[in-house]
């Protein structure tokens, strides 16, 4: 099953997205619903989709789960929940089905030691509890705390999202690349191929400026703890669908069939557990 593992639906006229905080978000401040997406899917012969929320809204969640039923391609949904809240537990327990994973956007919190919070680590536990994976949206200045919060519940399936954003335009590599490795290390994380486009120059960016970061990505985690994900429509202020894909599959020309299959879907079944038998979701389940 190939797979998108990383997208996003909106409707600004429905649900405020604040994190569209100026004009550079001009160009995808309008409706993205799933009709749009699948033309996408279909060309490029991607057979499921992670869904990913893109605010913090139990509102937003709840309405994104109703797309993961029926024989859409939604085969997942990774929502937002307070990881702060003490009744969390009994809060994802009363979700629909088609709930895989948990997001925070970790990269807007003042305090770039966020996730080590007591009352965040206890959270991050308790989706553990509910046989849920969490992504990690965080930039390099988040990276610490991110390998100390994966070393702190090991029991925990994290996946990193957008190979923690480097920062392509500039050029610049360390201490990316250091951290990105060494997060590598931890057995319990894996890392989504995804977003590096939008981290280049969205009006002169080149492949060559891209590859080395997705390459690094590869060898840091292997293929099998690698997932391509579009992050559409936000990839479109930079880069058409058919280029993201084009980047993905650039990355990963000297590769295997079967390590090709694993970053084109093969990983995001496993650690969502979705498309495969059940039980075989991994790691840290």
């Amino acid at each position: 099953m190939r797979i998108d593992a990383h997208h996003h639906l909106w409707d600004p006229a429905r649900r405020v997205q604040p994190w569209m905080d100026g004009p550079w978000a001009d160009p995808i401040r309008r409706s993205h619903a799933l009709s749009d997406l699948t033309p996408h899917l279909t060309a490029h012969r991607l057979d499921g989709t992670i869904l990913v929320q893109s605010s913090s809204s139990y509102e937003e969640t709840a309405e994104l789960l109703t797309l993961a039923v029926g024989e859409g391609p939604v085969t997942g949904v990774v929502g937002w929940a307070d990881l702060r809240d003490p009744a969390l537990a009994q809060v994802l327990a009363a979700l629909p089905a088609g709930l895989v994973g948990i997001r925070h956007q970790v990269q807007d919190e003042p305090d770039p030691e966020w996730l080590l919070r007591p009352d965040v680590l206890r959270g991050l536990g308790i989706v553990a509890d509910a046989g849920l994976v969490y992504d990690l949206l965080v930039t390099p200045r988040e990276l610490p705390a991110a390998h100390a919060a994966v070393r702190a519940v090991p029991q925990l399936a994290f996946v990193l999202d957008h190979a923690a954003k480097p920062a392509v335009a500039r050029g610049d590599w360390q201490p990316w690349a250091d951290a990105l490795t060494a997060l590598a290390g931890q057995a319990n994380v894996s890392c989504k191929l995804s977003g590096l486009v939008t981290e280049a120059d969205w009006e002169a960016w080149r492949p060559q400026q891209i590859l080395p970061y997705a390459r690094h990505v590869l060898e840091a985690f292997g293929p099998g703890r690698v997932m391509f994900g579009s992050d559409w429509p936000v990839c479109t202020l930079a880069a058409g669908y058919e280029d993201v894909v084009a980047l993905a599959e650039s990355a990963t020309a000297h590769l295997g069939p079967a390590e090709r299959s694993d970053v084109f879907g093969g990983t995001a079944g496993r650690v969502y557990g979705v498309g495969t038998p059940a039980g075989q979701r991994q790691p840290g389940r």
